[in-house]
């Protein structure tokens, strides 16, 4: 136990950032004033063409290291973690100077290669040398194609490709990840559809958030999502058939006790601010990036059986309607684009279920397990695992695009968690290897025994934004890492079991004996 060492650790860049952040504040988000004021001045071709060119990077695409590395010694995972989230921080810095330098680009078609990416690439170059001599220390062999992660580029606000893959398993993909971006990658850049391509239109309303979305084209009316279009399990659908028909629902609130934070305790440990966005907690009241494992075993609970204190976190849900929150001008909340009023869920339904094909064992305690990607939109769909929904509509499902509701119908966010275990760790150096999903016939991989499945089901009472001539007013959008673009496929979740050992029997013995049990 005692899995951190209690050292909070405060990357430099984070403190540099806070003097950019001061300058980019304004109307609680970063300001893209300067990109806008130079795509106005003037009419004459020249600028036009400038202006364009400007236009057609939104946001900066880096290779995810910590995805690639699969095999990291265990004496050496602190150290990588906090390069990686050094990592993380200098996509923050650079997604920051991209957009508080738009009338340098305007003026250079060089500028954001010579001036941001380059820069960029060897700084990114140093961590990456440092990530192989802390591996090779350790005992280890770090891959062989680390350095060719170094270089990242920019790109338009368009989505994932088909190409870029799924999971296969009937839970990650919904078939509708591919066609959204239509309007966003096609040279229009961030006026979403206002102008004529030449800088012509009027600058945007960007819901105080500095033009970082969500954006019209984010969102969809429930009606147009096609019904039975994702085999995403609502109830039981994908588990406990036949193998483990029973359930297991833990009440454990609705975090009434406002408990935020925007560090991640599985990824970054030990790092303030190491999420970059903000998260709800429930279950366990001790988690921050400095909760040891000592900490979170004997912590305050919210859940109403003491038993549980698992610790359930996922990004805030926030309205863009220019309130000014707790932390508008806080590091992961306002100064990195997350804007607005927090919505707190009117329900949090934490369900485990069984095994299509099996009885499940035990979790163990202290695992750690993330799904969906908080970095989805430039890393692609192979990880994406969230949806959204409108109460009396929940056979229609939504991963790509966020969902309007029809008067009297609630929004709804769904997560459903990997319920494969290699039965051997309870967390992994890119934080997926030691979970899976099920395959297509509801087995396990092979060498993967049954766990029960976290089942995660929020409801808000979310005020539907208005869409008018390409434009979305107070829109609702999930916290997001700055160069994320608040795209609803970086939605995710996490979970730390910590129930006691009686607690996860009885979840186990309801979910095997066909019971329903709370």
């Amino acid at each position: 136990m005692g899995r951190n060492t209690r050292k909070r650790r405060m990357p430099l860049a984070t403190k540099a950032i806070a003097g950019v952040a001061a300058l980019a504040l304004g109307g609680g988000g970063l300001v893209w004033a300067n990109f806008y004021a130079s795509a106005h001045e003037e009419n004459s071709p020249d600028n036009r063409t400038k202006s364009n060119a400007a236009r057609q990077i939104a946001t900066i695409d880096c290779p995810d290291v910590g995805q690639q590395l699969s095999d990291v010694p265990e004496r050496a995972r602190g150290e990588v973690d906090g390069e990686l989230a050094s990592m993380d921080q200098q996509i923050t810095d650079a997604y920051q100077r991209l957009v508080t330098t738009r009338q340098a680009q305007a003026g250079d078609a060089q500028y954001v290669q010579n001036a941001i990416l380059g820069p960029l690439k060897d700084r990114r170059k140093v961590l990456i040398d440092r990530i192989k001599l802390e591996i090779d220390r350790a005992g280890g062999k770090a891959p062989g194609n680390l350095d060719e992660l170094a270089p990242c580029s920019g790109r338009p606000a368009d989505q994932p490709q088909p190409t870029d893959g799924q999971n296969g398993d009937g839970q990650n993909g919904d078939g509708q990840g591919q066609d959204n971006g239509q309007g966003q990658g096609d040279g229009q850049g961030q006026d979403n559809g206002q102008g004529d391509g030449q800088g012509e239109g009027q600058t945007p309303n960007d819901n105080g958030n500095g033009a970082a979305g969500p954006f019209a084209e984010d969102f969809i009316d429930i009606n147009d999502v096609p019904p039975n279009a994702r085999d995403l399990p609502n109830g039981l659908a994908a588990n406990g058939r036949s193998g483990s028909r029973g359930s297991f629902t833990t009440k454990c609130g609705v975090n009434e006790n406002k408990l935020y934070n925007s560090d991640n305790i599985i990824v970054a440990p030990g790092v303030a601010n190491g999420a970059h966005h903000m998260h709800d907690y429930v279950g366990n009241q001790s988690n921050s990036s400095l909760s040891s494992d000592d900490d979170l075993v004997v912590a305050e609970t919210s859940c109403q059986n003491q038993g549980d204190k698992s610790s359930y976190f996922w990004p805030v849900l926030r309205v863009q309607d220019g309130t000014q929150e707790f932390d508008a001008a806080d590091q992961g909340g306002g100064a990195e684009g997350n804007v607005g009023r927090i919505l707190q869920a009117e329900e949090a339904q934490l369900r485990f279920v069984g095994n299509k094909r099996s009885k499940v064992v035990a979790i163990p305690k202290l695992m750690r397990i993330i799904t969906g990607d908080a970095k989805a939109f430039t890393n692609g769909l192979k990880n994406a695992n969230t949806s959204y929904s409108c109460t009396g509509f929940e056979d229609r499902q939504s991963t790509d695009k966020y969902v309007l509701c029809p008067e009297g119908s609630r929004l709804v966010r769904t997560s459903n968690f990997q319920s494969c275990w290699d039965g051997q760790n309870t967390d992994s150096a890119n934080h997926r290897d030691h979970v899976a999903f099920v395959q297509a016939d509801g087995s396990c991989p092979n060498g993967f025994k049954a766990i029960p499945q976290l089942q995660v089901r929020l409801v808000y009472d979310v005020p539907t934004p208005t869409i008018e001539n390409g434009q979305v007013k107070n829109p609702y959008a999930v916290d997001s890492f700055p160069e994320q673009l608040h795209k609803p496929i970086t939605d995710h979740n996490d979970f730390i079991n910590v129930m006691d050992e009686s607690l996860m029997n009885k979840v186990v013995r309801c979910i095997n004996q066909g019971k329903k049990c709370t």
